[in-house]
């Protein structure tokens, strides 16, 4: 089934779920006009920067429990949560409990990218929500809601992810797609182990 996808833009004047950029802790007058006028520019760039909220959604030939298991359990997550086809993650780290953390690792062409994150929220086979940024934009920390409902022996899984900055957000949504299309090639495969109990 092809995944529904909507995108919705807004204008953010606060940033609720990111960090400050780095070397700027004190936007206070600096002692003269000519001086502060353009720390004032820049904070009113920051303050306008455009952010989208993206939204795809997948349905599953599995329960809820198995779908919900994949998303924490580090040897399944690595091959499919940030991965693609012929890359699985070099390395996953997961701390599966409310204020955990987790760690993906890839390595691209020689280069070391890091997914980082905290679990915000963890409700059994049913909701996950963690913070997420990566080290191309490490002050950019976006929040993402994972909602799985049951539907008979399948499941529809809602993803939203918010904070992501306006101009990576059709690139983000493209691999958000293509990674939840790894999700369902991954819960095709007779070969997956799950290690958490399902219900």
């Amino acid at each position: 089934m092809k995944p529904g996808i909507d995108t919705k833009s807004g204008l953010s004047l606060s940033r609720p779920w990111a960090c400050a950029p780095a070397g700027r802790a004190d936007l206070g007058w600096v002692g003269s006009a000519a001086l502060a006028r353009p720390e004032r520019k820049k904070r009113s760039r920051l303050e306008t920067q455009r952010y989208s909220v993206l939204r795809v959604t997948r349905r599953y030939g599995a329960p809820s429990a198995r779908v919900f298991n994949a998303w924490l359990d580090p040897e399944v997550a690595g091959g499919w949560l940030f991965a693609t086809a012929s890359r699985p993650m070099a390395h996953v780290e997961i701390d599966a409990r409310v204020e955990g953390s987790f760690r993906f690792v890839d390595l691209r062409d020689g280069e070391i990218i890091e997914y980082t994150g905290e679990y915000i929220e963890i409700v059994p086979h049913r909701r996950l929500i963690f913070t997420l940024s990566m080290d191309e934009h490490p002050s950019a920390i976006t929040r993402v809601i994972v909602e799985i409902a049951p539907l008979k022996k399948r499941c529809e899984l809602k993803l939203t992810h918010e904070n992501v900055p306006q101009d990576r957000a059709s690139h983000i949504e493209g691999r958000w797609t293509g990674i939840l299309y790894g999700l369902g090639v991954t819960l095709d495969s007779a070969s997956t182990a799950f290690h958490h109990d399902q219900e």
